[in-house]
Order: structure tokens, then C-alpha cells, then sequence
């Protein structure tokens, strides 16, 4: 995959958080023109225009023809409609459990020296914010999105919306567990290093490990 190919890729995956996570586009909602919404992405027109083309194939977005482009009736993975925030917490882990340690696995055999500097920055950022007690969800979503990225499988790419999800209503359960910050620190650390030595195994068993400390604290 070429840099292009994976600038597009990203902001491809910007827009889908947008409409899946931020709540900002709805079904039917239409995005902004292309010259605003690619300053705003600070990516050139051809990027955004490669950025639709992937959500368009997907079909995520459709492209009315001299009306614009608009959010689809069947892109949205609802994952906001869990009444009570502990209820249902259990299975997206459970879920996470099936789905990141092979994430990592595969970031580790094909990431780019740039995606695993990437994935390093974010880690880290976490341990930033976890010593000084602030919330880290953007960093944890960042650090967990990166590894999917370097998967380099698109397919990966359409599940992290709901990853995000359940990062976010993990650690506003456990935000405040300083055992879990604790494991945390010493599991990305650990999945950090099996990446960047582009050791597989390693990676997939660090994932498992630090999503199981999570469950066990729910």
C-alpha cells in the first residue's frame, strides 16, 4: 500500500468515526463540500476524493449526482443504544477478545516503520495521561486504531467503531481502578515492544493479556 493509498485509508477511517462514533453525520445527512471538508481534514481534494471513493465502495456513502454525498441508510453500527453502561460491557470485551490479539499479530508481521512509530506515540501518550490521571479514551481508541491500520486489511477497518465503543465505556467504568491503570501501563508497554521487534506471537499474546485484565476488572 502505497503513502497515498494509506492517507486516503485514514481519512477514510476519520469520516466513518465521525458518523459512527461522533455522532456528527446521521443517515441522510450530507457531508460537507469538498473544499471545506478537506481543509478541515487538512488533506488535499484528491485525498478526500480517494477517502469517498473506499466509503462509497463500501457503502458507507453514496454521491448524488449534483447534490453531494451523503451518509447511507445502512452504514451506522449502532453501539450506542446499551441502556445501562456495565450491561453489555462483558460481551464487547468478549468480543475484543476474539477480534485485537489477531489485530496485533498482524500489525507486527506487516506494519510499516511508520505505523509502529505511530503506534508507539499513542501508546505512550496513554502512559502520559494515565500518570497525570486524565481521561485517556482518545489516546486508547488512537493506540488501538493505529495497530488495526496496520493490519492493512480493510475489512479489520469497518469493526473499529465498535472497538471504540467499548474502549470508551471501558474506561469510564474503570477509569478510576488504579490497578487496572497499572496493568495497563505494563500491557501496552509490552504489546508495544513485541511490535516493534515484529514478533507475532508476542504481539497476539500481549493483546490477549491486556484485554483479560480488563475483564477481569469489569
Amino acid at each position: 500500500m502505497s503513502k497515498a493509498e494509506r492517507l486516503a485509508d485514514s481519512v477514510a477511517q476519520q469520516i466513518v468515526r465521525m458518523i459512527e462514533v461522533d455522532n456528527r453525520f446521521s443517515v441522510g445527512d450530507k457531508l460537507p463540500n469538498e473544499n471545506d471538508f478537506s481543509m478541515e481534514l487538512g488533506v488535499s481534494r484528491s485525498t478526500l476524493r480517494e477517502a469517498v471513493k473506499i466509503l462509497t465502495t463500501n457503502g458507507i456513502l453514496e454521491i448524488r449526482r449534483g447534490k453531494g454525498t451523503f451518509v447511507t441508510s445502512n452504514t451506522i453500527v449502532n453501539c450506542e443504544n446499551l441502556s445501562d453502561i456495565a450491561s453489555g460491557l462483558d460481551e464487547l470485551f468478549e468480543m475484543r477478545l476474539m477480534f485485537e490479539p489477531d489485530c496485533a499479530y498482524l500489525a507486527a508481521e506487516r506494519a510499516t516503520d511508520e505505523e509502529i512509530a505511530t503506534i508507539c506515540y499513542y501508546g505512550e501518550e496513554i502512559e502520559k495521561k494515565i500518570l497525570s490521571g486524565e481521561d485517556r479514551t482518545a489516546e486508547e481508541q488512537k493506540f488501538h486504531e493505529s495497530i488495526a491500520n496496520a493490519t492493512h486489511n480493510s475489512f479489520v477497518k469497518q469493526f473499529m467503531p465498535i472497538i471504540f465503543n467499548a474502549i470508551k465505556k471501558g474506561v469510564a467504568v474503570m477509569t478510576k481502578n488504579q490497578e487496572v491503570s497499572k496493568d495497563n501501563l505494563a500491557d501496552d508497554r509490552l504489546i508495544m515492544e513485541f511490535i516493534k521487534k515484529r514478533n507475532p506471537e508476542g504481539a497476539r499474546t500481549a493483546m490477549r493479556l491486556h484485554i483479560i485484565h480488563a475483564i477481569e476488572h469489569l
